[in-house]
């Protein structure tokens, strides 16, 4: 107890004695009597406070070097998204000039069939038909949709619609196993079948087995009773490869289809029939053929040999310049 109220005491004394000389500094300004003291302090404790600011001040910019970092990844992160946003209008831009081409290119031969379409845009692939090649557009019952429409783009064929709903539709494309398509040969007008066979090709079996084809032949389609599910004229693709097979009373046909069925993007469903058959006039006509150069002959005489009398060394197909004639000397033969 004792100890404690001791301890006590000198506490208090300590505390007011500060109190004190507080005051006394306070009121003393630049004259108090305790500046000498404060100044023998700060000699004597600068150099250690001087010591630890040095081993501080590292710490201190190092934290201010991470503040700094974190600040500078803010701004990078920001440049970043700016930079992203460019390119991705960049791309749009780019994106909507090649949909505004495919539009193009889709008007133009609605035009020149005389098909009335709408326009749709692929938003999907390989809906859950199974195994089938088949693709989803963003227009459906809503927009007058039904099964079984043709379905083209700017090259020709594409496909056939199957299930439609209120805003979307399935498209059966044409290179799909179970599709099958009647065709008519440009020119000749020979009819036949097409079917798909997966990937990028089709094949067409002729009903006239001695029919005359060739390489590089195209194709449209012969059109439906009532134009469902396929209107006529379309474009369909043209002969790779004629299959010679004896004895059949059909030819078989390999075609390279127009359209490229792993590039789909603006599409047009046919929702009104052309009023008469285009037959083959929606394909566009063969680019002209550059004449052949005609071949150059050139003579070259023989090294060493002398010409004899009467041999002339003038190209091929060239007249041999006549010697003059002096009218004074009669004609040779003549008496």
């Amino acid at each position: 107890m004792r100890d404690s109220r001791e301890s006590r005491l000198l506490l208090v004394l300590l505390v007011a004695i500060a109190f004190a000389l507080i005051t006394v500094d306070l009121q003393g300004g630049e004259q108090s009597p305790l500046d000498g003291a404060r100044r023998t302090t700060a000699s004597a404790l600068g150099p250690v406070q001087e010591g630890v600011a040095t081993a501080v001040d590292p710490v201190g910019n190092a934290v201010t070097a991470v503040r700094g970092s974190g600040e500078r990844h803010e701004r990078l992160k920001a440049l970043q998204k700016e930079n992203m946003e460019l390119r991705r209008e960049l791309g749009s831009d780019d994106r909507n000039r090649a949909r505004a081409k495919e539009l193009d290119s889709l008007l133009s031969t609605a035009g020149a069939g005389g098909y009335g379409i709408k326009a749709a845009e692929v938003v999907g692939i390989g809906a859950a038909q199974g195994f089938s090649w088949t693709v989803t557009v963003d227009i459906g019952r809503e927009d007058g949709i039904t099964p079984d429409m043709t379905v083209i783009n700017g090259a020709g064929l594409v496909g056939r619609t199957t299930t439609v709903g209120n805003s979307t539709a399935t498209v059966l494309l044409a290179n799909d196993p179970d599709f099958t398509v009647g065709t008519r040969l440009e020119g000749s007008s020979e009819l036949g079948f097409a079917t798909g066979r997966g990937g990028n090709a089709m094949t067409v079996q002729l009903l006239n087995g001695q029919a005359k084809v060739h390489k590089g032949d195209r194709l449209v389609t012969f059109g439906s009773h009532k134009d469902t599910p396929f209107v006529p004229g379309v474009p369909v693709g043209e002969v790779g490869a004629v299959e010679r097979q004896t004895g059949d009373l059909t030819r078989t046909l390999r075609i390279r289809p127009f359209a490229e069925f792993t590039r789909l993007d603006v599409i047009g469903i046919v929702v009104e029939p052309p009023r008469e058959d285009p037959r083959d006039e929606v394909l566009r006509p063969d680019p002209p053929k550059k004449p052949k150069p005609a071949p150059t002959v050139t003579v070259t005489a023989t090294p060493g040999a002398d010409p004899t009398p009467g041999d002339s060394l003038a190209p091929q197909g060239q007249a041999t310049p006549a010697e003059p004639v002096d009218p004074a000397q009669p004609a040779p033969g003549a008496e």
